[in-house]
């Protein structure tokens, strides 16, 4: 009896004896030490290392989504003003009288191209890191931006000194829609460069922040380039498909 209830108690303090080691209290517990992040394994640097990694594109995913989601908004809107413009022109209405555009339409088509090829030089200044070319090129952008508008509103201004309005003359009307609401978007795309150029004035303090300022210089640059070349199709179906 005396052999019989001392087995059970050596086996009852092996138990415990082992079980800290099993957590990784002692000096056997390797694999738990790995688990945990504490031994000298690579296992707990890779987790360590992949928590900040992944929580690090939320941002940028966010603004990449917004971005998609305007360009959407951008294309149905002008996507249901060309369909009619082409209906109503296929109908060939006598109220639909076509004229020559201003000369104002041409110089605005050649200053929103030269804004997209500044704001490319610009985007790459950034992706190097080049902060005083980045900077520059982002306020040549933003100033052809703001030429851009004002030439439409000077091309405006000489179709009513031609007695040209909206009312009476269907493709009058849509001149001035289609350019107005282009106008709109190209406005927008201006504050947004104007945050970049708040954001890019100075020299970012971490690698982080420039790695934000490349995700949101791309997510720009595709809006910009995007309303550009909206443009060029309005440019083509008011000039040369009328």
């Amino acid at each position: 009896m005396e052999i019989g209830t001392a087995e059970p108690i050596e086996v009852t303090e092996e138990k415990r004896k082992r079980k800290p080691t099993m957590l990784g209290g002692g000096g056997g517990g390797g694999n738990g030490n790995k688990r945990r992040g504490d031994g000298g394994g690579g296992g707990g640097d890779d987790s360590d290392g992949s928590g900040p990694s992944d929580t690090e594109p939320s941002t940028p995913n966010k603004s990449r989504i917004l971005t998609i989601f305007l360009l959407l908004i951008v294309t149905m809107t002008f996507g249901g003003l060309i369909g009619a413009y082409i209906v109503i022109h296929t109908n060939g209405g006598a109220e639909w009288q076509p004229f020559n555009l201003p000369i104002q339409v041409w110089i605005s088509t050649f200053i929103i191209l030269g804004s997209s090829l500044t704001y490319h030089f610009a985007y790459r200044a950034i992706v190097s890191e080049d902060q005083p070319s980045a900077k520059r090129y982002l306020v040549v952008t933003t100033v052809l931006g703001a030429g851009f508008i004002s030439s439409q509103i000077l091309a405006w201004f000489a179709l009513v000194q031609r007695g040209l309005y909206v009312a009476g003359n269907p493709f009058a009307g849509f001149f001035y829609i289609l350019t107005a609401v282009h106008v709109v978007h190209v406005l927008g795309g201006i504050i947004a460069l104007g945050s970049i150029v708040l954001k890019t004035w100075a020299d970012p303090a971490s690698e982080q922040l420039w790695k934000r300022r490349k995700e949101l210089g791309q997510t720009v640059g595709w809006y910009w380039h995007f309303v550009d070349g909206v443009w060029i199709v309005l440019f083509i179906l008011l000039g040369f498909w009328k």
